[in-house]
């Protein structure tokens, strides 16, 4: 998989323009496999500016998921570089979240416990802070008189807007979302679209 490459590196570039919310710079990333090596990324680069939404498209299994894997830190690059907001992606951080396509809920939480969940890692709010932004954002996916239901009574499409607001409500730096609404049917979809 390939992006617009150019003459300098993305970090040069950064030294010349505002500074990217995300930046790769020639990232590559193979795996080993029965049949040899498999190159899923070649020297990939890209800038993602503030408040920007970029979508990355491409046929099953040319790399988009790991190169979202990298971005969030789950996976590591053969070479090149991820910065976000300058500094180097090593590791999975609290400013870069990923929404599956499976939604990954707790089943033991209720709606509103899922969605409070990663609040916990901001400590500067109370909990009453927490409790409002929580219940915000499942007014925002249309699910406030659902906080209360446990997962599994929830149809699909009702599961990827609990993983939305709980996606949401900790105001990620970077959001990545690895094809979240492919299983959902078009009505779902379309208004999860418009929840983003």
């Amino acid at each position: 998989m390939r992006f617009g490459h150019k003459t300098g590196s993305v970090t040069e570039e950064l030294a010349l323009v505002s500074p990217s919310k995300l930046a790769i710079d020639k990232v590559s990333k193979s795996f080993r496999s029965r049949a040899g090596t498999v190159l899923a990324l070649d020297r990939v680069s890209l800038n993602v500016a503030e408040a920007e939404f970029v979508c990355i498209v491409g046929a099953s299994g040319c790399g988009k998921s790991t190169l979202l894997n990298i971005i969030a830190g789950l996976e590591k690059p053969d070479s090149g570089t991820v910065l976000a907001d300058g500094k180097p992606v090593t590791a999975p951080g609290r400013e870069r979240l990923v929404m599956f396509q499976e939604p990954a809920l707790f089943p033991w939480l209720d709606v509103l416990g899922n969605v409070l969940f990663p609040l916990k890692l901001k400590p500067n709010l109370t909990k009453k802070d927490r409790r409002d932004v929580a219940k915000y954002y499942l007014e925002l996916v249309e699910l406030t008189r659902f906080e209360r239901s446990n997962i599994h009574e929830l149809s699909g499409g009702m599961k990827q807007r609990v993983a939305l607001a709980r996606a949401l409500a900790p105001n990620p730096r970077v959001l990545l979302m690895d094809e979240p609404f492919a299983a959902l049917d078009a009505l779902t979809r379309e208004q999860l679209y418009g929840d983003l």
